[in-house]
């Protein structure tokens, strides 16, 4: 029997928001069957801490926003890497917002008769996550989670261009990981304090 594909957030919880899951590179859930989960639970805990759990009058509730993330091969992400990026080599994530950097993503109320607002999609190379993982002596899990997160982030107009952005994004995804209690990737492998 294969294995589902694809599990949509909104079958299991509909108060969440809508993460969308897609395994199309099998080594992801033979390696780490709970993947999926890991995924989406990395994906809602962004939104929480970004405010987007605050109800209508701070912008979206969690059931406004939807976001897909793809665990894909190496081969996949270096051709997406190729195409969009002009780097004809696979990375370990790849974020690809619906929203330029030089627009607001859309308050609650500001979407088309009540559709939620699109974020945009995550895609996480296998080969490249696991190899890195390994290296630096983290579980699978945990990168995920990591690449996840650091990949929502983009999605939500953050970015690590110069040292001041990549300063503020390390430390909102150092914080979102350790409410997971996943060591801090930038620091000494000890979860941070919240």
């Amino acid at each position: 029997m294969r294995p589902k594909m694809t599990e949509a957030a909104s079958m299991t919880d509909p108060q969440e928001p809508e993460i969308d899951v897609s395994v199309p590179c099998r080594l992801w859930e033979e390696a780490l069957p709970d993947a999926q989960a890991l995924s989406r639970n990395a994906a809602q805990a962004v939104l929480r801490a970004h405010g987007w759990a605050d109800g209508p009058a701070h912008g979206p509730d969690l059931t406004d926003v939807e976001a897909s993330i793809v665990l894909a091969d190496d081969a996949f992400v270096r051709g997406l890497n190729r195409d969009y990026r002009d780097r004809d080599r696979p990375t370990n994530v790849l974020s690809f917002p619906v929203h330029g950097p030089d627009q607001e993503i859309p308050a609650r109320g500001g979407t088309l008769a009540g559709m939620p607002v699109m974020l945009g999609d995550v895609v996480v190379a296998y080969e490249t996550a696991a190899a890195e993982a390994t290296e630096e002596g983290k579980t699978l899990g945990d990168h995920l989670c990591h690449l996840v997160v650091h990949g929502m982030l983009h999605l939500l107009g953050h970015d690590h261009q110069t040292p001041a952005a990549a300063e503020a994004m390390e430390k909102l995804e150092v914080d979102v990981l350790a409410s997971f209690d996943i060591a801090n990737p930038y620091g000494d492998g000890h979860p941070a304090a919240n």
